[in-house]
This record gives structure tokens, sequence and C-alpha cells, in this order.
């Protein structure tokens, strides 16, 4: 073989070797395409650790919902969001669970209310935790808030932000063993 034609081999060997990882690699940093992330909610980086909130309690995937001082209409589309969609769940509703955080400076009227909501569980707790009462957020089965979802005062735009909520929480269940 003449040392053109290695030449030539080389350069064609390179070509196609290299430059695949040279141009995935700037399709990376140069945000040449769409990312493959498909949850609907907002990750939480970094994860907010609930253990000392949830310290007893069982592996589960909760939907969960501090309870604000004056409960207005974003705290009833919340609470009605959490229980539609643990109701959604269906069959899978067991490895699930929809929880209010209350405090003793929390609405004692929403409170009372949640009788109207009899899956929905509440967790009372004396320390303030780091979470705002404006979101519902997604614990995973290890107690870590990793998802949340802004709820609106507007109840088509809770319905919405629920079917949001009711996606990625069947995804998360649909992948994971534990809970």
């Amino acid at each position: 073989m003449s040392n053109t034609a290695s030449k030539k081999t080389l350069i064609i060997m390179v070509a196609v070797f290299v430059l695949p990882v040279v141009m995935a690699k700037l399709a990376l940093d140069n945000d040449w395409f769409t990312k493959g992330a498909t949850n609907k909610g907002q990750l939480l980086a970094p994860t907010i650790n609930m253990s000392a909130l949830l310290k007893d309690a069982e592996p589960k995937w909760r939907l969960l919902y501090v309870m604000p001082n004056e409960c207005d209409a974003v705290c009833e589309n919340a609470l009605f969001s959490i229980n539609q969609v643990w109701l959604a769940l269906g069959k899978e509703s067991d490895r699930a669970q929809a929880v209010v955080v209350t405090s003793d400076s929390s609405d004692q009227v929403a409170i009372a209310a949640l009788a109207d909501y009899p899956f929905v569980e509440t967790l009372p707790v004396t320390m303030p935790t780091a979470l705002a009462s404006s979101s519902v957020y997604i614990v995973d089965t290890q107690n870590n808030a990793m998802l949340f979802y802004e709820i609106k005062d507007d109840r088509k735009d809770a319905v919405m932000e629920s079917r949001n909520m009711l996606a990625d929480i069947r995804k998360l269940l649909k992948l994971s063993r534990i809970g």
C-alpha cells in the first residue's frame, strides 16, 4: 500500500469516528436540540429533605401541600388538586398519599373543611417548613421533595396543573418499585 493511500485511509477513519463525536459535543454545548426531560413539574435542585417531617411514615410517593395562615383561592385549588390527583391514580393510589402539612398558625377553618376530602391526610407540625404554600410538591419514597407545581388562583389553571401532577406521578409510580 502506498503512502498516499494509507494517509487517505487514516483521514477517512478519523472522519468516520471522530467527526460524529465532535458534532455531538457541539450540539450539546450549543443547545441545537430539545433535551429529553419529560417532567411537567419544576425540578427542585437540590431536593429538600423532608425526613424530619415524615420520620415514621412508610415509604410512599406523596403529594404534599403546606396549609397557609389564611386559605385563599390558591389554597383551595391546591387542596382540590391533590385530592383529585390522588383519586385519579385509581388502583395505584395505595402507593401514594395526599398530605397537607398544618401548624398552629394554619387556617383552622380550612383544616376543618378538609373533612370534605376524606383521602387527604393532615400532618400537624410544630416547626416551620422550607416549602412555599403556593405550591404542591411531589415527595419521593426517600422523603425528598423533588418536583413542585405552582398553583394559581384561577380554577382552570389549577386543573391544568393537576393534569401535569397526575402525568408526573403516574410516570414516577410506573418507574419506581418502591412505595
